[in-house]
């Protein structure tokens, strides 16, 4: 991507109304709400829905066989062998597998059948997310594709290095990490960071405090918490409170300790100041996004791939870290233990059931949906708050730490799960109050 430093473009291009057109065309999906059948929700909601209700008998069929195309791949690929943390997680897909296989056929133990164990994670998270993943990615195409998130970070670029302590250009990555998915954005750091383009303390931060689950994960917590009447409260609080917070850790430890060198054998590139009026550069940003686009059958079909890619990576450690998650915090007090990191927050705050949110926020670490499934039958406000607890802790053993560990950031798992834990406190601290505003 061209820098903004460099001379800015004038004049126009012909595909520019491609930036028009298809990014409104993403964002009308993803943030309108509509209204059809009685329901109000935003459009990839609506096609989710109506192929659950009219495919119903396929799709745990189709869900194993993607759950089945996850555990092959890292030992098809070689992947599983890269290194310890590589070889336990291809190990806890193969659980899953076999797992999903049970739930499926309907064999197995009773206990594996109550319905809030694998039934509900079959049901309301694995088959949601098998579609809704793969689905959302042709709009997350046109969202992200076109040069809508070029020209507003250009915008963006001069609070990033006194708030967030990352270069301007880093703007981009985070919004691209947020809206697109962790996998998509622990990519673009890593590769930029070996660019000699981010410091290790600069990937550390963005690849720690941005790179969340998708807008498309955000819809199935939305879902499955019976938020998505209130969908653009719940998707912009996040935002907000996620970079909030990722303002605040990056000036704590471990992530302020982090070396500030770049890659080794890199050829450092600090961010030159941009030149000239500010929306000028935003707008050749964007035509240079553009002019480089592919096609737009091209760009969809690339993004649907790295969809069914991470879908392979989620579905599995559902089925076995999330399924391990949920036998623990019913069978044993391990997530109780930890809820009381928690607790003294969510007691001060006054939040009902403040050990319930205290235990669910604990949950996050394992896998981030099931913090959801712990507050189903809770209060309104307690759904809101875990909501935005699940996506703003960004931390979880079931993706983002294997995916973290497996690049050049030289950032260990125990530094993770402080963050994590430094990430989880401080959501639950800033996203209170708004929820007591606005609910």
């Amino acid at each position: 991507m061209e820098q903004v430093g460099e001379k800015v473009k004038t004049g126009s291009t012909p595909g520019m109304w491609k930036f028009f057109v298809y990014s409104a065309i993403g964002g009308f999906m993803f943030f309108v709400p509509v209204s059809i059948g009685g329901t109000e929700s935003i459009m990839l909601d609506h096609i989710v829905t109506w192929i659950q209700s009219n495919a119903g008998g396929a799709l745990p069929y189709y869900a194993l066989l993607v759950i089945l195309a996850g555990a092959v791949y890292p030992f098809v690929s070689g992947t599983w062998k890269k290194s310890k943390v590589d070889m336990i997680f291809s190990f806890f897909k193969v659980i899953g597998l076999f797992v999903g296989i049970m739930l499926v056929f309907n064999v197995g133990p009773a206990w594996l059948f109550e319905p809030d164990m694998g039934p509900f994670l079959l049901n309301k998270l694995v088959i949601p997310v098998g579609i809704l993943v793969p689905i959302g990615a042709v709009f997350l195409a046109l969202l992200v594709g076109y040069g809508l998130l070029e020209f507003v970070g250009v915008f963006l670029q001069p609070i990033m290095r006194p708030i967030w302590r990352t270069p301007g250009r880093s703007a981009i990555d985070a919004v691209a990490s947020f809206v697109g998915s962790y996998s998509l954005g622990l990519l673009i750091t890593n590769r930029v960071y070996k660019e000699g383009k981010y410091t290790a303390k600069e990937a550390a931060i963005i690849a720690t405090g941005f790179s969340t689950v998708s807008v498309t994960f955000m819809v199935v917590v939305a879902k499955t918490l019976d938020l998505m009447s209130m969908w653009n409260l719940y998707f912009w609080t996040t935002l907000v409170v996620t970079f909030t917070v990722t303002a605040i850790t990056a000036h704590l430890w471990p992530l302020r300790s982090i070396k500030d060198e770049y890659y080794e054998g890199s050829t450092p590139q600090p961010e030159v100041k941009p030149e000239g009026k500010r929306i000028a550069a935003a707008w050749s940003e964007a035509m240079e996004t553009v002019s480089k686009a592919p096609t737009l059958v091209q760009n969809i079909l690339i993004t649907v791939k790295d969809g069914f890619k991470m879908v392979m990576a989620i579905l599995p450690s559902i089925l076995s870290i999330g399924l391990l998650g949920l036998v623990l915090a019913e069978f044993t007090p391990v997530f109780d233990w930890l809820g009381y990191i928690f607790y003294p927050f969510t007691w001060a705050l006054q939040l009902p059931e403040p050990m319930l949110v205290a235990k669910a926020s604990a949950l996050g670490i394992a896998e981030m949906f099931l913090p959801a499934l712990l507050v189903v039958e809770s209060t309104l406000i307690v759904k809101f708050v875990i909501a935005v607890v699940s996506v703003s802790s960004v931390i979880f053993f079931s993706a983002v730490v294997p995916c973290i560990v497996s690049t050049d950031i030289p950032i260990s798992i125990p530094q993770l799960v402080v963050i994590w834990a430094q990430r989880a406190i401080l959501t639950i601290i800033i996203v209170t109050p708004i929820a007591y505003l606005f609910l």
